[in-house]
């Protein structure tokens, strides 16, 4: 059986694809035709509409794929869900007429999905912002990138395709840096390393992910070091350059050190947290229209900061 390295979106709306030597040179309206239920028109056509991206870009239907090139397929929406304006509380960090930037809170979803159809990031996108990215479709307006329920702090939003597509790309391209502070369980030994593995769904649970032993799924790669170290736990900055499901959780499960109240992979929760001690608080970028390289910052969130406090006592 052939390893086309196939994975699913946990949403079980996007397909991966990721590039083997066999199929460098093909076109990419005639790959995914091969591999596809789909028409090849009704390939162009997703193509066409930006529902399909190469490296996080759009290409064209003739697009020659390269070795390791990651292609990613977004189906038609097959739920058009009925997305109410809300008016919930966020922090807009910053705003203009192509991006937003949003400090999001702990517990709030980024979009709607099974078991959570309103209430989200989204729905209170609608209701702030005059205008969002159509590229993602209904379900995801603006979404260029995801953080967890659970995690907190600053994420991207597209105010229109132009601007989606910018940051796609320099997300891909790993120009757009993305840090998180994180309290991990136990004493990290090494200042600082790379964790550079394979991510797949888990065999155990689907809803979690998990390094895979035979470099199946997506490679992913997050650099760490040590900011302070407690008697029991560690308090580390990760940097994503890639952007997997549950990268940091997982990666920091594989060095045997679980994020702080990240019951989902097995992290300690002696602090009566609501959800793992993650927190993206610092994001870099080059502004899509202007060319200016824009520095995002925020502060760890109360719960957060008075959890360290108490480790320094």
């Amino acid at each position: 059986m052939e390893n086309l390295q196939i994975q699913e979106d946990l949403d079980a709306e996007v397909i991966y694809y990721t590039i083997e030597a066999k199929d460098v040179g093909q076109r990419l309206d005639v790959y995914l035709g091969l591999r596809s239920q789909d028409s090849r028109s009704h390939i162009k056509n997703l193509i066409e509409k930006g529902k399909v991206l190469v490296n996080g870009a759009v290409k064209k239907a003739g697009y020659v794929l390269k070795e390791r090139d990651e292609i990613t397929l977004m189906p038609e929406e097959i739920r058009q869900l009925d997305l109410t304006p809300q008016n919930l509380p966020i922090d807009i960090v910053y705003e203009d007429d192509d991006i937003a930037v949003i400090n999001k809170a702990q517990g709030m979803v980024v979009h709607p999905a099974t078991g959570a159809y309103d209430n989200t990031l989204v729905n209170a996108l609608l209701y702030h912002l005059k205008s969002l990215s159509s590229i993602n479709g209904v379900v995801r307006p603006g979404i260029v990138h995801r953080l967890d329920k659970d995690t907190s702090g600053l994420l991207v939003v597209a105010k229109n395709d132009f601007a989606h597509i910018s940051l796609q790309e320099q997300i891909a391209t790993k120009s757009a840096k993305r840090y998180y502070y994180a309290l991990v369980d136990g004493v990290v030994k090494a200042d600082e390393g790379i964790i550079h593995t394979y991510i797949d769904r888990s065999a155990k649970d689907r809803k979690l992910m998990a390094v895979s032993r035979n470099n199946s799924g997506r490679e992913a790669i997050t650099l760490y070091k040590v900011i302070e170290r407690f008697a029991r736990y560690t308090f580390m900055e990760y940097e994503l350059k890639t952007g997997r499901t549950h990268q940091i959780r997982v990666h920091s499960k594989h060095i045997g050190h679980t994020v702080v109240g990240d019951m989902q992979y097995g992290g300690s929760n002696k602090f009566n947290l609501n959800g793992q001690l993650l927190h993206a608080h610092k994001l870099v970028l080059t502004h899509p229209r202007s060319g200016e390289v824009l520095t995002f910052e925020a502060p760890l969130p109360k719960y957060f900061q008075e959890v360290l406090d108490s480790l320094r006592v």
